[in-house]
This record gives C-alpha cells, structure tokens and sequence, in this order.
C-alpha cells in the first residue's frame, strides 16, 4: 500500500467503502474502520502499520489545509 487509493481498495476487499463527501472526514472514517478490523485480527500487523501511517499522513496534510 502506497497511497489512499490502495487503502480504500484494501477496505474494498473486506466489503468497507467510505465515501461521506468531506476528505478528512472519509480519512477519519477508514482509520477507524482500519483499527477495527485489526482488533478483529482480520488483517496483519503490517498491513494495518502501514495503512495507518499513510492514512495518518493525509490527514495532517487535510488539517494543514484547513488552517
């Protein structure tokens, strides 16, 4: 996983699509959804790490935005 796309397509695959309009509220959304399905132990460590690192990324660029 690179970008918020493969994130999304990730999500995808375990039947999550976010979609509510606000780019920073999508992210907020598939963090939490992403933390979830960790604490299902439905996905790794490393995928869940790395998921969270971008989607964490993209988020401090969405609130740098808002300011």
């Amino acid at each position: 996983m690179k970008t918020i796309y493969d994130i999304q397509q990730f999500l995808k695959s375990y039947g999550t699509i976010i979609y509510v309009g606000h780019r920073l509220s999508d992210l907020q959304l598939m963090e939490d959804e992403l933390k979830e399905l960790y604490k299902s132990q439905l996905i790794d460590t490393r995928d869940f790490q790395t998921a969270l690192l971008i989607l964490r990324q993209e988020i401090a660029i969405e609130k740098e935005k808002q300011e």
